[in-house]
């Protein structure tokens, strides 16, 4: 869903005229791209900074609202003072919602706690926490997670193995990175059977 912005047009630029519209706490932003002339924005200091708390926020479509009319952009870079760590510029991109854009989200694990490696005692390599992405912004997901319970020891999950939203495709260069692996050795037969043994117990216990 995309997030919608109000913005006032700023007619002036310039250091002095920046300085101005953050004294009155707001703060000022360009939109660019798409082969049009950028123009300068002023944005409400309160309402950006709570949007700062949104996930993924530059994998999000914003439309922003302007005396102009209303603009498709994304996110692209957020400035912010080297002392006070307020933010004091923002980028924004056009984008046509109908051409597919490249970006990066996070990758998570589930499930770590009821994987099978794990329990045998295998140890997690969590190596590559971005995936770059290509799709439609409204397709792009906010994160892909990769399920770590059918994983045993030796198993590695790459860029080709990532459950992908339709329509949503792996960047370049992604599909043979190891996002994940389980590494570790085997144990013996004994080991191996008790560690059965303790898994299977909470679902007996569960059946009572």
């Amino acid at each position: 869903m995309a997030i919608k912005l109000k913005a006032e047009i700023r007619n002036a630029a310039g250091k002095g005229a920046a300085r101005s519209i953050r004294k009155n706490k707001n703060i000022p932003a360009v939109i660019y791209g798409e082969k049009k002339a950028p123009v300068s924005i002023e944005l409400n200091g309160r309402d950006f900074e709570m949007l700062l708390q949104t996930p993924s926020l530059r994998t999000k479509l914003f439309e922003i609202d302007t005396a102009n009319g209303q603009e498709d952009a994304m996110l692209m870079d957020i400035q912010y003072h080297p002392v006070t760590d307020n933010v004091i510029h923002a980028d924004f991109k056009r984008i046509d919602v109908k051409k597919p854009v490249n970006v990066s989200v996070p990758v998570e694990v589930i499930n770590a706690e009821v994987s099978k490696g794990l329990k045998l005692g295998g140890v997690l390599n969590f190596a590559v926490r971005k995936v770059a992405l290509r799709g439609l912004v409204n397709n792009i997901p906010e994160k892909i997670t990769i399920d770590l319970t059918n994983l045993t020891i030796g198993d590695s999950v790459h860029g080709s193995d990532l459950v992908l939203p339709e329509g949503v495709e792996l960047g370049l260069h992604q599909a043979e990175l190891a996002f994940a692996t389980i590494g570790g050795k085997m144990p013996d037969e004994a080991d191996n059977a008790k560690a059965a043994a303790a898994a299977a117990a909470p679902a007996a216990e569960a059946k009572k």
